[in-house]
């Protein structure tokens, strides 16, 4: 599986496109799991008190897996999973 990083996640990973060994049957978690453990400097800007931080959204398919199975949702093929951050900024024009 194929996680997307935005913004300083992208950074800290050292890339925006990271592959994991996560497989059809596994789940976000794991897949989640699998990203942490092959990029450990993730875990303090994702992990809070054990869980996703609240200000870190999980996508999967452009579905946010809070609103849908959470981190128990089952992978399938094909299925592309994103990282975002809260995201911020941007100049209001004049």
């Amino acid at each position: 599986m194929e996680w997307k990083l935005f913004a300083d996640l992208a950074e800290i990973a050292g890339g925006r496109e990271i592959d994991v060994a996560a497989e059809p049957g596994d789940t976000v978690g794991d897949a989640l799991d699998a990203l942490l453990e092959a990029h450990p400097d993730l875990r303090d800007r994702v992990i809070a008190d054990g869980e996703v931080a609240d200000h870190i959204n999980v996508l999967r398919n452009g579905q946010n897996v809070r609103r849908d199975g959470g981190m128990d949702t089952t992978l399938d093929a094909g299925d592309e999973l994103a990282l975002f951050p809260p995201v911020s900024g941007g100049a209001v024009g004049r």
